[in-house]
Parts: C-alpha cells; structure tokens; sequence
C-alpha cells in the first residue's frame, strides 16, 4: 500500500497504526541482516508511537505511516551517528525541525538509517558501521551517501524515508535502488536539527515509492523555521496531484546526456523519457549549461572548505569520541584521527587546503565564481523551459568495492546531480525502466528555485509513461 493509503485508512479506522508497523517490522527482520539499511531500529519506541495513533493521539496527514531517519537528523534521546565513530555515545538534546513535523503529522519513526560518515559518499560504503547493499542485488550499492534511506524504502522497510542531499545524495541512490527521492530548493525546508556537512548546500528531503507519496512527506516537512537563519520565509508548499504536462517547455540537458561515462542504456532511458513527455503534449527541446561540465571541480571545493570549517567541532572536548593525550593539542589530535574515517580525512585536507593563506582565491574563489556562472546559465535556461531533464546517475548500481579505491571515479557518480546543489533548485529523481540487467534507471527532473509543484507534475507523466 502506499503512504497515502496506508494514512487514509488509519484514519478512518479501516487499520490499526500497529498492525501497520509490526508488518514493516517483519521485513526488516526478514532482510535487515542482509540489507543493513539501518543503524537502528527504534522498535520499542515505534510500537508506543503507532499505540497512541491508535487512541486518536495524533491523527494527522502521515498517520501510522512508518518512515525511517538518516542517521544524521537528530533525534532526542536516541543516538545520533552520522555513521562516524567520532560521534560515539552522543544523544541530542532536541529533535531536529523535520522530526518534530513528521511526529506531529502521526508519522511513526521506525529508525535511523545507515550512511557514507557525515554523508561524505556515494555509496554508503564509507560507514563506520560496514557497507549498505541494494535490496535488488546484494552485492551492489544502493548509492550515497542516503543510501540507508533509499534501501529501506525499496526493501518496504518503510514506505517513507528521508534523507540529505549535498551533492545528489537523496537524487542518485534513489535511482540506483529505483525509487522516487527529491531535493527540494534549498531552504524550503528546515536544516535544524541536520548534522552540517556542508551548509550552503546541504538539503532535507524525501524517499518514496511513488511520486505522490513523495510530495505527500515534502509537503509534510516544509515550511519556514525561525530556528534557521536559511529558511525561505512564508513558502508553502502545495505539490498538486495532476500530471498533465500539455504545453510545459522541457529541456534536454546537453551537456549532460554528453557526458563521459554515462552508460547507453541511461542515455536511452532519458531520451525516451523526454519522448514519453513530448507524446503527452510537452514541448521538448535540447539547452546547453556550458558551465555545469565544471560543476564536480567547483563542488569538490566548495563542499569540503565547508565541511573543514563545520568538522573543525569535533574536538574530543564538547561530545562524542575522546582519545587521551599528553595535552589538548594531542588528545584533539588522536581523538579526529581515531573517530573520522579516511574519506572524511581526505575531504577535510582538501577544504583546509583549499581555504589557506595563498591559495584561497586560487581555490575557493574561483570555485565560487564557478558557481555564479553556473546560477547564470540555469537562470538564462529557464527563460526558454519550464524545467529540465536529465539523468540522475551516469550508471545503474555498481559492485561493493569497485570504486572505492579511485576517489575520482567515485565523485563523478554525482556529475548530473552537483549543479543542481550548487544553484540551490529544486531536483527529483523518478525512476523509468531498466538496464539490460534488470537494474533500475533514474530520470532526474530539475526546476527553478520553489519550482516544486511544476517539477512534481513532470514527475507524475514520467512515472505514469515509464516502461
């Protein structure tokens, strides 16, 4: 059943919220072994949740609807990993913004899933807690760094996840695990409570099934928060349920259905994805970003000077991991070396590098002004189109370990997915067929900033169109 059904019947007392939840439950005990979506499972503390639906507690839009947590939104009382030893024996003292939405809105929390340490990925291999795998083929990834999240929904460990997405991390192991994963514009939905990795860029949002209930769990979460400075003030968000594209300009992101590496049969599902659009009365044509082909350099800058500022808390003095030493300057030291893994080094080298005397305008800014001419060419692109199309990832799921020791060959999984981050728009993955081998293939729908509810309709033709 989807997330709508599942919350229209709890309500009207055609089900009980716990006989709901103990049949979600009875999945993950089934395949959790195998899958490792989670870091933890909150059974106990979902029962009571689900029982207080059931005595008309809270009865609201997401009643009884079981949604799993990325395991960097914090949680009161219950540990908060970051999949990162450096966060060892940490509770929060406060539920982040998001989490108090979904509990207000009846949803029942079944746990916190796994992910790339500090979401630092993209294929939730760089987990202090050992890999996830995709629920389709267990010897694959399911894609990063949300890709907890992503395989909990495709596994039907829940029917809603969220997760965070910094550089394509909801986008691409949505379409690796072949569900629906969206990031909204940056700013229309609360960061409060979200464990920074990189704070221009880092944005909440869901996973799902289908793309109504994914609109169903963003409409749920988003809104202005005072208790975030980035919040867009006054945004609502109503995402509609129609899928009529008749008239809509789309575009064809050249540069990115060019691009090297992207597998034929992506290439090909893109393509008939904008043909199915064309089919339904969309006027399709093809747009150029030059820019965007230098978007992974400028990212693999801008991200990691921001996570070198934001980690910098992570002393062994304040919370979590302590490693003894002679003096603070030492116990600082082995306590960052023995609690962050060795991505985490590496992109924290590389920020503080990137941020030093002598090389900050070489680096840092440059990478910035990158990044204006890469907003420029989006905002000229949308004067022609309504939104634009591309795909999600240049390739379907990859094996456990294949690309782990090439770091470049890694961060070029998110080539199609960091411009949008960069420019803070809005983008969804959907996912439309698959490879020859049966592996899922994502189509992602980009739109200008609060674009959501034109994107969410394209969605909604691509999904009803896919093979």
């Amino acid at each position: 059943m989807s997330a709508r059904e599942i919350a229209a019947d709890v309500r009207a007392g055609r089900r009980k919220a716990r006989d709901v939840l103990e049949e979600h439950l009875a999945r993950v005990d089934a395949r959790e072994a195998d899958v490792h979506a989670f870091n933890l499972v909150l059974a106990d503390a979902a029962r009571a949740a689900a029982d207080a639906v059931d005595r008309g507690e809270n009865v609201g839009p997401l009643a009884g609807v079981p949604v799993a947590l990325k395991d960097n939104m914090c949680t009161r009382g219950i540990a908060t990993t970051c999949s990162s030893r450096i966060l060892e024996g940490w509770r929060p003292p406060y539920d982040a913004t998001v989490v108090e939405r979904l509990r207000a809105a009846g949803a029942v929390v079944v746990g916190k899933t796994n992910l790339d340490e500090f979401a630092m990925g993209s294929s939730t291999e760089n987990s202090a807690f050992g890999p996830t795998r995709n629920p389709h083929d267990l010897a694959l990834v399911p894609g990063g760094s949300s890709g907890g999240s992503a395989a909990a929904v495709a596994a039907g460990f829940a029917p809603l996840a969220l997760g965070s997405d910094t550089g394509g991390s909801i986008r691409q192991p949505a379409a690796l695990c072949g569900v629906v994963g969206a990031k909204p514009t940056y700013g229309a939905v609360s960061r409060y409570g979200l464990i920074a990795f990189a704070s221009s860029l880092d944005q909440i949002g869901p996973f799902a099934a289908n793309v109504d209930d994914a609109a169903l769990l963003l409409e749920t979460i988003w809104g202005h928060d005072p208790c975030d400075s980035t919040s867009i003030a006054g945004s609502r968000a109503s995402l509609g349920s129609g899928a009529d594209v008749n008239g809509l300009r789309v575009g064809l992101i050249q540069e990115m259905i060019g691009s090297e590496g992207l597998e034929p049969a992506v290439r090909d599902a893109v393509r008939a994805a904008a043909d199915a659009l064309g089919a339904a009365g969309a006027k399709v044509d093809t747009v150029s970003l030059p820019s965007t082909q230098y978007g992974i350099a400028a990212y693999y800058l801008i991200a990691p000077a921001e996570a070198s500022s934001n980690l910098a808390r992570y002393d062994g003095v304040r919370y979590g991991l302590r490693v003894d030493g002679e003096d603070v300057s030492r116990m600082n030291a082995a306590t960052r070396d023995a609690g962050f893994g060795r991505e985490v080094k590496r992109r924290i080298m590389l920020g503080t590098y990137a941020l030093s005397a002598g090389y900050y305008d070489a680096y840092y800014g440059q990478a910035q002004r990158v990044r204006t001419l890469i907003i420029r060419d989006f905002e000229r692109a949308y004067e022609q189109f309504d939104v634009l199309l591309a795909p999600t990832s240049p390739t379907v799921a990859f094996e456990i370990g294949a690309k782990t020791a090439d770091p470049l060959a890694m961060y070029l999984c998110d080539v199609c997915t960091v411009p949008v981050n960069l420019t803070g728009h809005p983008g969804m993955s959907v996912p439309f067929g698959t490879d020859a081998a049966g592996l899922p293939i994502g189509v992602q729908v980009i739109a200008p900033a609060l674009g959501e509810p034109v994107m969410f309709r394209v969605a909604r033709a691509i999904e009803e169109a896919s093979p």
